[in-house]
């Protein structure tokens, strides 16, 4: 095991100290005492690596390397410090502390750069806590609004103002400008799928974050006796929902990859062995890297819906409650990443994601990209979740490779 190897090892444990739970994994929710604690002592590990510290309003921590020539360029890196319930030790946390360590190995071997380096720690992505995700990097490029936090409230009852509050925290100052120099924004991440273990690889380069469009389908027949009523006559609204599921996943397997299609929840009521479904709900997710696709997808899955409806003698309601556009990366520093890359020999592929993350709210306001080390099995919001120290440290050099040509190069 090499010194990187060892040193991002010891990190990623370290960090998830803050937070295990009886369960094996992590909990570490906004505004809470273990997420009080992991950020305290991020900001003394970021200080005694010789970074200029400071937190926003908010809570997100920012750690700082001064440039020596262009003092008005930066350079950011970084991820959310909250976890889910009973998560995983890598989740967000490995970008917050791979930043941390390429920022220390980067000094360490290169000294001062010409542009400010900086990691960030992320308040909060995953809306664990609260009905609310991203609150972090939302305040970050400044689209947060305080009235969409005033009235909501964790599962305890505790409320989103007095749990900032109570965390020495407050809303943002929404009348001041965006920061004006953060020039760029490298992401590390774990795959969270497994794509990257089934072809080999040590490192995605990431181009672009799927778009979502999210559904509730809700059939409604007429429920009666399974013994009285002849097949001919029924409307039964499982057997509508089944065929709809079912041509809806062929529809999907026939677009191909990257389309994802995926009912993830069906109800049925009255839901008795001897009653013909009067009702059945399911819900629909929907991606793909592509607006155009997504919509022409969706647009097919309602006209199945409505053509199945009609030939079942069944009502069907669709709500699509979620619609997210795709977001590309930054070509340039996708470009610049692959090219770090590619020229010091590490295994990679070039990839999307099929989750949401931080850099998905940051991509619209700065340039952007990510970079994904390997999943083991493709588990994540687990404690299950894994990542060899040594694909770690390959990620860690990833990450040094591209903020090196960022802000150490003219």
């Amino acid at each position: 095991m090499n010194d990187v190897t060892r040193q991002i090892a010891h990190l990623v444990d370290w960090l998830g100290e803050f937070g295990k739970d009886s369960e094996g994994g992590v909990t570490r929710l906004l505004y809470t005492k273990e997420w009080i604690e992991a950020q305290k002592a991020l900001e003394k590990q970021m200080q005694e690596d010789g970074l200029t510290t400071r937190y926003d309003e908010i809570g997100n921590l920012y750690g700082r390397l001064e440039g020596s020539r262009y003092q008005d360029e930066t350079i950011l890196t970084g991820s959310h410090v909250d976890t889910v319930k009973s998560g995983g030790k890598l989740d967000g946390a490995f970008g917050i502390v791979s930043g941390v360590l390429a920022l220390r190995l980067l000094k360490e071997q290169y000294g001062q750069p010409l542009r400010n380096l900086e990691v960030v720690s992320f308040a909060e992505e995953e809306g664990s806590r609260f009905p609310y995700a991203f609150w972090g990097s939302k305040n970050f490029v400044g689209i947060a609004k305080k009235e969409e936090v005033l009235d909501i409230e964790d599962f305890d009852g505790v409320p989103f103002v007095q749990a900032m509050r109570d965390a020495g925290f407050n809303f943002r100052d929404e009348s001041k400008p965006f920061r004006n120099d953060i020039k760029g924004f490298v992401e590390i991440h774990i795959e969270q799928g497994n794509v990257l273990e089934n072809e080999g690889k040590d490192i995605g380069v990431v181009h672009s974050i799927v778009g979502q469009r999210r559904f509730t389908i809700e059939i409604t027949g007429v429920a009666n006796h399974a013994g009285t009523t002849p097949m001919g006559y029924r409307k039964d609204a499982l057997v509508a929902a089944s065929h709809m599921i079912q041509d809806i996943t062929n529809k999907a397997i026939e677009y191909g990859d990257p389309l994802v299609a995926t009912v993830g929840k069906i109800e049925v009521q009255p839901s008795i062995v001897n009653v013909v479904a009067g009702s059945a709900l399911f819900t629909l997710d929907v991606r793909h890297t592509e607006k155009e696709v997504l919509v022409k997808f969706t647009t097919e899955l309602t006209n199945i819906i409505k053509r199945i409806a009609g030939t079942s003698g069944v009502e069907a309601a669709i709500d699509m409650w979620m619609d997210e556009d795709p977001i590309p990366m930054d070509p340039q520093i996708v470009e610049a990443i692959e090219k770090q890359t590619k020229e010091n020999g590490l295994n990679y592929k070039m990839m999307h994601s099929g989750a949401g993350h931080d850099s998905q709210i940051i991509a619209p306001v700065v340039p952007t990209a990510m970079i994904f080390v390997p999943s083991r099995e493709g588990i994540s919001h687990n404690p299950l979740e894994y990542t060899s120290p040594e694909q770690l440290a390959v990620g860690v050099q990833a990450l040094m490779n591209s903020l090196y040509a960022l802000a150490y190069s003219e």
